[in-house]
């Protein structure tokens, strides 16, 4: 038999990270470009990180070289310890959703940086997320498809697979959320726009936030939680579960 919680996965870049603009910072610090966010989400995943034509010369000649790679990475993992912001309205749902008895919340995250666990770590800790707000952070190879975890993670909280649900910015996210049962909500502010999403890859409308302010309210309307006036008023503290699996 299930029990009575809830289950909320959130994807981090691109979802609850404003991973764009920490890609941007990086590209800069590096005298590379990465062109304008929309020209950025309907590129394939193989040349978002070299631009478009316009920015593709420069950019491949700043990464192909010894150790140019391992540059790029490093300034990346700075600027996301250091500077990197979750998107406005993100950091309030998470403490919602925290405070809930009820509800179990993690990130699932394919994160690119150096120790992504720890660099995400402290990009929340800035944002007042201390590890023990959530009941898992998770980081994924980007060889693994989310899905195995996505049951894992159902399995082993024992939730109602109707009672589960999972936040992405990438079709492939969308299909690792349906494909084990789970309610999908996407965004198209992060990865991929909405007409990538929509008419390419055939996601309902209906599933997809424009903006984090629209997700924060799907999700707490779905979970039947109201919006906390303050973040002062949440207190609740969660058991901590840090699983790196790279």
């Amino acid at each position: 038999m299930f029990n009575n919680a809830r289950l909320v996965i959130l994807d981090a870049d691109g979802t609850t990270i404003d991973a764009f603009r920490a890609i941007e910072k990086a590209f800069t610090h590096l005298g590379m470009d990465i062109g304008p966010l929309a020209r950025f989400q309907k590129r394939r995943n193989l040349f978002k990180y070299i631009g478009g034509f316009k920015e593709m010369p420069q950019n491949l000649r700043r990464q192909i070289g010894p150790g140019r790679r391992t540059k790029l990475i490093d300034t990346l993992t700075e600027v996301y310890r250091e500077e990197a912001c979750m998107f406005d309205g993100i950091e309030a749902l998470v403490h919602r959703l925290a405070a809930a008895a009820d509800v179990r919340v993690g990130i699932v995250t394919r994160n690119i940086t150096n120790d992504p666990v720890v660099t995400l770590t402290k990009l929340f800790d800035r944002h007042g997320i201390e590890p023990d707000l959530l009941d898992f952070l998770v980081h994924l190879p980007l060889s693994e498809d989310k899905l195995g975890y996505f049951r894992q993670t159902r399995e082993r909280f024992n939730i109602n697979p109707a009672c589960a649900f999972a936040c992405g910015d990438e079709a492939k996210d969308f299909r690792a959320a349906i494909n084990s049962g789970m309610h999908p909500f996407m965004v198209s502010y992060g990865f991929e726009d909405f007409e990538r999403l929509h008419g390419k890859h055939e996601i309902p409308a209906e599933v997809i936030s424009r903006s984090p302010d629209e997700l924060a309210w799907r999700v707490l309307h779905a979970l039947q939680l109201a919006p906390e006036p303050t973040l002062g008023s949440v207190t609740a503290p969660r058991r901590s579960e840090t699983i790196n699996t790279a």
